[in-house]
């Protein structure tokens, strides 16, 4: 099915008998196979008789090699998969199966794509990024202070390279443009974080997505922003230059020295929250972050620092 898909991928018309040829099946096995291509992926494909079929737009797929390429620094192997349940949850698996890191898994689609707190993230075929690169970590938890924080300075930068100028940064690991989410971080660990480690870090950016009725919270995406269709291998590629050099900066001089860029590029800087912990809520204003990447709140007129993977941080309606 995915053959089919790479011959059609230019976005021309292709005739079913020469599409036949070309896999060595029949013309009404073509038929089916472009039947499960609609249903699948969700992909939108035009037949007209006389002329066969055509993709509604042309498709450009994630190419390890181009990838490299654009972005000759970044020396880590890099993995591509047409469709995996999530990219953190192969990127688990090849830890377990003894391949060094640093490396990259890519998808083209997600089938149980997560954000943090166990939330769905949407994952269409051939339209967004999800990315994992898996770290070594040595030293202890000096090297994972911030260190989503850290991931999220650098996917913001990559946009705003891009042409994505509005970017910003949400508390803990959000980028959103104005008050909708543009991409998210999900940080996962392997090891003891407090001798030798691994750490999967987690991407998911919207690209060229245009509509979805799956996401239950406001969002958008490159195109949408820009009007103009990207290249994901070339988002690809600066994303891995420009986190490979906001990596090195983490690991040399600590997070205290990213802490003051990143409260520069927080949205919610000096706004009124609630910051929400389980059935509990704290409402306060944004004083920013800590040395650690811990979220610094005025409540009640008392500064007070909170952390932790399962908080949400929400705008007071009264902000």
């Amino acid at each position: 099915m995915l053959t089919l898909l790479k011959l059609l991928k230019d976005g021309r018309f292709h005739s079913g008998p020469a599409l036949g040829v070309a896999l060595g099946v029949s013309r009404s096995a073509v038929w089916k196979q472009l039947q499960h291509l609609e249903a699948e992926l969700g992909l939108s494909i035009h037949k007209v008789r006389g002329r066969g079929y055509q993709l509604a737009a042309p498709l450009t797929l994630l190419d390890p090699v181009e990838i490299r390429e654009q972005a000759p620094t970044c020396d880590w192997p890099v993995f591509v998969f047409d469709s995996l349940d999530s990219t953190n949850a192969e990127a688990l698996r090849v830890i377990e199966r003894g391949q060094a890191a640093p490396f990259l898994v890519l998808a083209e689609r997600q089938t149980a794509g997560r954000g943090r707190r166990g939330r769905k993230w949407v994952s269409p075929f051939a339209e967004n990024i999800y990315y994992s690169l898996v770290l070594r970590i040595e030293g202890g938890m000096r090297q994972l202070e911030g260190l989503s924080l850290v991931v999220g300075l650098a996917v913001m930068q990559a946009l705003r390279e891009l042409g994505v100028s509005g970017a910003g940064l949400k508390w803990p690991n959000d980028v959103l443009v104005g008050q909708k989410k543009i991409a998210g971080i999900l940080l996962e660990l392997v090891g003891d974080p407090a001798d030798v480690c691994h750490v999967v870090l987690g991407v998911g950016i919207n690209v060229n997505m245009q509509m979805t009725d799956e996401v239950d919270q406001q969002w958008t995406s490159m195109r949408l922003e820009s009007g103009g269709v990207f290249d994901r291998n070339h988002l690809v590629a600066a994303l891995g230059t420009t986190l490979q050099a906001y990596l090195s900066r983490h690991q040399v001089d600590g997070f205290s020295a990213i802490q003051a860029e990143w409260e520069q590029n927080h949205l919610w800087q000096g706004r009124a929250v609630s910051l929400i912990a389980g059935v509990n809520q704290i409402d306060g204003e944004v004083l920013g972050i800590d040395s650690q990447g811990a979220l610094r709140l005025k409540v009640g007129g008392v500064e007070k620092v909170f952390s932790g993977g399962e908080l949400s941080l929400r705008l007071r309606d009264d902000s």
